[in-house]
């Protein structure tokens, strides 16, 4: 068995990632980071998946990116957008994936793993600049030069396994790898109790590809003032 560390955030995309470094005989480490967000039940998600897929270690970091802001998911003061947007949304967080990356590639190089799993997907996703296909290349040659592990000739591979899926492709296959998405959060503005909005770019992105699918979504959305499952 090889070890990788998968990036958990408790959404769709990333258990999906999670189950598939299973399927391929990973021992896998989850991590996730609180990092100030304002949909933190995802690290509630992140908790019950990494407890229902079965890794070895469940790592949550705190680093706390709202001391910067910039971002509506880490400035309570800029609303969610609940509209499509043009350009690039007011949700993207500045560099946040690339700290991501440099934590799991940390424990990676800590715990002799030979791969990092992400759920980055390129085709479903709302225009990041750091979900695009050349931006991991850009860090796999980052990888490559960044540690005492690599530079000694032992390379540690970043996986993406959903970066060319559609939304619904990544549910069909976290179905087939036994994922189970009622455990799963996607939205960017749950409730106290876990409860999605049902209206933000992320919540109408997974509503959709179920619907495409017409597969139940079982996970409760507030959609205004009333609740639809």
């Amino acid at each position: 068995m090889t070890k990788a560390v998968v990036l958990l955030s408790g959404g769709m995309d990333s258990a999906t990632a999670l189950a598939v470094a299973k399927a391929e005989g990973c021992d896998c480490y989850a991590l996730s980071v609180d990092y100030g967000q304002r949909h933190k039940y995802e690290l509630t998600a992140a908790k019950m998946v990494a407890e229902d897929l079965g890794v070895i270690e469940h790592k949550i970091i705190a680093l706390d990116l709202s001391n910067f802001g910039g971002s509506a998911l880490t400035d309570q003061s800029l609303s969610i957008p609940v509209e499509e947007t043009i350009g690039i949304p007011i949700t993207y967080v500045p560099a946040r994936n690339t700290i991501f990356f440099s934590l799991a590639l940390a424990w990676s190089e800590t715990i002799e793993a030979e791969s990092i799993y992400s759920g980055i997907n390129a085709i479903d996703y709302s225009g990041y600049p750091d979900c695009r296909p050349e931006y991991i290349a850009a860090l796999q040659d980052l990888f490559d030069l960044a540690t005492k592990k690599t530079v000694e000739g032992h390379k540690i591979h970043l996986e993406t396994p959903l970066i060319d899926l559609t939304k619904t492709e990544i549910i069909s296959l976290g179905r087939a790898k036994g994922v189970d998405f009622s455990k799963t959060v996607s939205c960017y503005q749950t409730d106290e109790d876990g409860r999605s909005c049902g209206i933000c770019d992320s919540c109408r992105l997974r509503i959709k590809a179920f619907k495409d699918l017409q597969i139940e979504d079982t996970i409760e959305y507030i959609k205004r003032n009333s609740i639809i499952k």
